[in-house]
């Protein structure tokens, strides 16, 4: 099929650690107030990875599910590109990381005119709240609705660069608050990756790569009582490689 023009798009698949009711079987409405940022993961909620879309109102593919994102304009360059979509159409302004993940060319990926679309992955920190428009919502990588054009495989896409970057990075510190414990830190690890993660060999392995720093401070236990947690914050506010050899698995 000839094209007479092509235009360019970024498009981001946003990620947050947040938690959703247990029994969710969709993704939830925008109207849903169940789905809210992490705290301490009450009975009946479960934490989850959670990417950022926004709802179809006209055809082509009305009512399906998209990410953010939109045409690059003549003077801006594709990082600028992407920021500006997500503060503009989804008041999306905390990301705490973004870095450009792929490009999907495939010539029939969208109804003609012809679009690339030059996809990105950000993440959001679980202390951020963003008000979102009535049509955007969060929705857990567990259950996610029918989603537009190829928009389910850039987040396919963006879910296994974040997994790999858990092993061999600091990425993480885009996901985490400021100052948490390690329960917390491990919460959002199992979300992230996907499978349980052993608190104590998280705790080791980040502190002998000096990936996490003690504060010197420490949370009051819970109802259920015990010792006061110590809480720690990320060495670095920016991402770099710890170990370039190091992969995370699944438990055997």
């Amino acid at each position: 099929m000839a094209h007479s023009s092509t235009i360019h798009e970024s498009l981001t698949a946003v990620f947050q650690v947040r938690r959703f009711p247990a029994n969710i079987a969709a993704g939830p409405s925008p109207a849903d107030a169940g789905n809210e940022v992490i705290g301490r993961c009450p009975p009946g909620q479960r934490t989850e990875l959670a990417v950022l879309l926004w709802e179809r109102a006209l055809d082509p593919q009305k009512g399906t599910w998209s990410l953010p994102g939109g045409r690059l304009r003549d003077d801006e360059d594709l990082d600028t590109s992407a920021r500006r979509q997500l503060a503009e159409k989804v008041d999306v302004r905390e990301l705490a990381h973004l870095e450009q993940l792929s490009v999907f060319s495939a010539p029939d990926r969208v109804p003609a005119p012809r679009r690339i679309a030059s996809a990105y992955l950000g993440l959001v920190p679980l202390t951020a709240d963003p008000q979102l428009p009535d049509d955007t919502a969060w929705h857990p990588l567990s259950a996610l609705p029918r989603m537009s054009f190829d928009h389910g495989t850039v987040v396919d896409h963006a879910r296994t660069r974040l997994a790999a970057k858990l092993s061999y990075t600091n990425i993480a510190f885009a996901l985490a608050p400021a100052d948490f414990t390690m329960s917390t830190l491990r919460e959002i690890y199992c979300a992230a990756l996907g499978y349980d993660v052993d608190t104590t060999n998280l705790q080791r392995v980040l502190s002998r790569r000096k990936v996490i720093t003690p504060t010197g401070k420490t949370r009051a236990p819970g109802r259920a009582g015990g010792r006061p947690a110590a809480v720690y914050r990320y060495t670095d506010s920016g991402l770099r490689v710890t170990d370039e050899f190091a992969a995370l698995r699944p438990p055997s």
